[in-house]
């Protein structure tokens, strides 16, 4: 089953995820795919995650984009598993300190819930300092993300297999390109 974990305040109605979801089914892998929506609180979505892995027929392998790049690399390296990392965030935890107080909105369902010091203490929980087993990942990033600093992401990732693009955004445009590579992986 490969595990699809969708970025911050996003869902799995987001474009990566409903791309993928689609790739799959053309191909008949509907049923090997699963993207949840996940709960703003990183325990609760965690706690989600990984009964997905347990309940996996087979091993589970990850997929994550932004914040889902950063539950994805904890994920991975408490239970061995191979992963693909999209424009991922390092450092989530330091990243979203700033948001603190602040309200946020889940782009696809209006969700809205304010972030506290609570959230950030369970992302700094989730940090991974070295990652242990680089081989296992594969990171796809594109320069022209105006959000997350792809460099960071290049230097966290050293040793796993990387395919950096010019250009781009946030988003990561060529998604639908590199599905195939990904999933090869």
């Amino acid at each position: 089953m490969l595990i699809y974990i969708h970025g911050f305040n996003s869902s799995s109605q987001s474009n990566k995820a409903c791309e993928l979801a689609a790739w799959m089914a053309a191909r008949g892998l509907a049923e090997a795919f699963v993207c949840p929506d996940l709960p703003p609180r990183p325990a609760e979505a965690i706690a989600l995650l990984e009964g997905l892995i347990v309940a996996s027929r087979g091993t589970a392998k990850l997929a994550g984009s932004s914040l889902g790049g950063y539950y994805a690399a904890w994920l991975a390296e408490k239970h061995g598993l191979k992963a693909a990392f999209v424009n991922p965030c390092v450092g989530c935890d330091v990243k979203l300190a700033s948001e603190v107080g602040k309200a946020q909105k889940n782009w696809y369902s209006g969700d809205e819930y304010t972030l506290t010091a609570q959230h950030v203490a369970e992302l700094a929980a989730l940090r991974v300092e070295r990652l242990s087993r680089p081989e296992n990942y594969l990171l796809l990033v594109e320069t022209g993300d105006a959000v997350l600093d792809y460099r960071e992401a290049v230097a966290y990732f050293a040793g796993a297999k990387q395919i950096v693009l010019p250009g781009g955004e946030h988003g990561f445009s060529r998604f639908t390109d590199y599905i195939p590579t990904l999933l090869e992986f």
